[in-house]
């Protein structure tokens, strides 16, 4: 695992102010064995890890230690240092420059006392993820992560996200953040209030932005992914990487004028599992974030082109050119006017660049579908996949996984199983359709020690191409709701493996407070909650939902579409009493968006209006019948690839159909927006989001091969 060594002055000093809030109300502490008892039981060992978490204090405005934390009641996971991980670390800060002995004497290696509680900060808080009271947040080796460079949900008291790597072809040997080997032996250790496992090495984040990672390579002309970095730099996207978070946000959030919205079940919300006291919270931040897939230098050196070459971004587009890396209905230059967005090196790296940052385990989602079981999480059964919108200018790009697959994949278009009667597996992928594989744990991969980004290499070139662009036109493009808005993953608000309210139930504050989401518009008269559903078993597309109260009138920024084209436009409905009834507006000018459509009744299960519907009955042709009287009335049944917890599908369900809201022709440069506004006087019906479908003419329509079920 390749790593930067870069810890400034100015990060480490970030690290001692951070706010930590720790809740130790219902804490007492122990006579038996927790971890501080287990440590101080082992003081050859651990000793000088334990004096440092008596000298960190929880937050700035308290007195509590962590020391005290960890003699406490809760679920704490702990990569305790040994004493020589620890001195081994003060060695390194004296060879950067950063120290000038290798010691805790204050007067000889820390004159500035802040840089020594800074120190002590980065040591101590980065090793303990706090489970709060869910015992299922206390992480020992079968539940860490499934996949290798993943991370936990929860982040260390530092507010750093920590990921598990195990190297390929080893059976016992674990590391965190890449490189800090977990002991064989001192690990899984269990005490009253937590696990403990043994490190020999400090956890330390480089905690560098994006833009200072490629600035590194490029100075120090580092091979690896070299010409990707002089590719983003010649573009002139290096400060757009630099973002790290809102500050306003941060600022309103601290003051208090960002408002949580409490016991949310009394105001007439529906869950089947939420208590009458549980909040709705707002997220605390609202970081940047980018997901960045760049070819090896290996790659580079094996199309003959040289990293180092002065000449490298000529012979670079060159290559794209003479590789047909690009759309040709884009009219792009192939000039040395990178920066411009019509440039063709500019289109060929923005398109390698995701908006927002997501761990290596939230590439995509494994959760409810069909055949797929969480106590077996390495058996892949039908594909899942994302599709999402790219840097710069906004094209589309599909991440996918499937039994077949190895592994995570970008653009892949495979031959599946999906007749009605047949289990909706991939069968077949040709070579030229088979996609870049996402190689999430190779030594070039890097998860944690940027703050700001992941970067994930891929084994082949990626590129927005006449192949791709025609292969995603004839996909139909499903999308979760929450897929669209690229804060969701940054700060991960979506899909947070965690049972505790306060990331189960998120509440976003209306438009006028602050707009948190970029791609969705709130009204002051609504009330927004996401539903995450983490281990609820519902049946929907990723176990989420989105949800309003009021008199709501919400609008999203839909994903483009790959090229122009009849598409048909579908909303996914999960009827219920709880439901009102809302009108839809779709079109290009988000000022003024024209009606679609009669009202939807989103209250109504399948047989509880002229919708056509009639159950399945085995017949494919007479159920196929019943499909085409359904899509007269512009409805369809749910789908057959998503199962609840009682194995039910989406299209045995009658409570679940696909409402086609528009049949139009829909241009790849433009961007088209959803509106949808409740109808109804009443302030207790529910708005409910899962997922859309953009489906093209030629699958809803293709006299040869019918739509499939899944």
């Amino acid at each position: 695992m390749r790593k930067l060594f870069f810890i400034g002055l100015a990060s480490l000093l970030t690290l001692a102010s951070c706010k930590e809030d720790v809740d130790t109300s219902a804490r007492y502490v122990f006579t038996e064995s927790t971890i501080v008892s287990y440590l101080e039981n082992h003081q050859d060992t651990y000793s000088e890890y334990i004096e440092l978490t008596k000298k960190v204090p929880m937050s700035r405005v308290s007195a509590t230690t962590v020391y005290q934390l960890l003699a406490a009641r809760g679920n704490y996971t702990c990569f305790v240092p040994t004493n020589d991980a620890i001195h081994e670390y003060l060695e390194s800060l004296v060879e950067s420059g950063l120290i000038e002995e290798p010691t805790w004497d204050a007067f000889k290696a820390f004159p500035d006392s802040s840089k020594l509680d800074s120190i002590r900060t980065v040591i101590v808080k980065n090793s303990i993820i706090d489970g709060k009271d869910e015992v299922t947040q206390r992480y020992e080796l079968a539940l860490f992560p499934t996949t290798s460079n993943g991370e936990f949900p929860l982040a260390n008291l530092n507010d750093n996200k920590l990921s598990v790597y195990w190297p390929e072809n080893t059976v016992d040997e674990y590391y965190i953040n890449g490189d800090c080997e977990i002991d064989q032996k001192n690990r899984d250790i269990r005490t009253l209030n937590g696990i403990i496992f043994q490190l020999h090495k400090v956890i330390a984040p480089d905690e560098i932005t994006a833009k200072r990672y490629f600035q590194d390579i490029l100075e120090k002309q580092t091979e690896g992914i070299l010409t990707f970095a002089r590719a983003i730099q010649a573009c002139g996207l290096m400060d757009t990487l630099n973002a790290v978070r809102d500050e306003v946000y941060e600022d309103l959030y601290q003051r208090g004028l960002i408002h949580d919205f409490e016991d949310f079940m009394t105001k007439g919300f529906t869950d089947q599992k939420a208590t009458q006291t549980d909040d709705a919270c707002m997220p605390e931040h609202r970081k940047y974030g980018f997901t960045i897939f760049p070819e090896t230098d290996e790659f580079w050196k094996e199309q003959g082109l040289d990293p180092k070459d002065p000449d490298l971004l000529k012979k670079l587009t060159q290559w794209i050119v003479d590789n047909k890396q690009y759309s040709t209905i884009e009219n792009l230059k192939a000039d040395e006017n990178y920066t411009s967005e019509d440039n063709m090196l500019y289109q060929w790296v923005t398109y390698h660049i995701l908006p927002f940052r997501v761990a290596a385990n939230k590439l995509v989602y494994h959760e409810n579908e069909r055949g797929y079981s969480r106590s077996n999480p390495y058996k892949y059964t039908i594909p899942v996949y994302e599709y999402y919108a790219t840097m710069g200018k906004r094209r589309l790009i599909k991440l996918y996984e499937s039994s077949l697959s190895d592994g995570v994949r970008i653009n892949r278009f495979p031959k599946l199983n999906d007749g009605r009667f047949d289990n909706g597996y991939e069968s077949s992928c040709d070579p030229d359709k088979e996609g870049p594989l996402v190689m999430r744990d190779h030594e070039l991969a890097v998860v944690n020690d940027v703050v700001n980004a992941a970067i994930y290499p891929i084994d082949r070139p990626l590129a927005y191409n006449d192949e791709v662009r025609d292969n995603l036109g004839k996909d139909r493009i499903r999308f979760d709701g929450m897929s669209l808005l690229p804060e969701a993953m940054t700060n991960e608000v979506r899909r947070k493996d965690s049972t505790e309210p306060r990331f189960q139930f998120a509440y976003i504050n209306p438009n006028s407070t602050y707009q948190y989401f970029k791609n969705f518009s709130i009204n002051d008269d609504a009330t927004f909650i996401y539903f995450n559903g983490y281990l609820y078993g519902w049946i929907l597309y990723r176990n989420d939902e989105m949800k309003a109260l009021g008199n709501y009138d919400l609008m999203f920024t839909l994903p483009p579409v790959p090229k122009r084209g009849t598409y048909e436009l579908r909303y996914k409905v999960l009827a219920t009493g709880a439901r009102g009834i809302m009108q839809v507006y779709f079109g290009d000018d988000p000022n003024n968006l024209p009606i679609t459509g009669i009202p939807i009744d989103i209250r109504k299960e399948l047989d509880q209006w002229e919708s056509g519907y009639e159950a399945d009955t085995g017949d494919p042709d007479y159920d196929a019948e019943v499909d085409k009287r359904m899509r007269n009335n512009k409805v369809m049944k749910g789908i057959n690839g998503i199962q609840g917890d009682g194995h039910l599908s989406e299209r045995e369900d009658k409570r679940i159909q696909r409402r086609i809201i528009t049949r139009q022709t829909l241009d790849p440069d433009k961007t088209y927006y959803i509106r949808m506004k409740s109808i109804l006087d009443s302030k207790s019906n529910e708005f409910f989001m899962d997922y859309m479908e953009f489906c093209p003419k030629e699958v809803y329509d293709n006299p040869e091969t019918p739509e499939n079920t899944w």
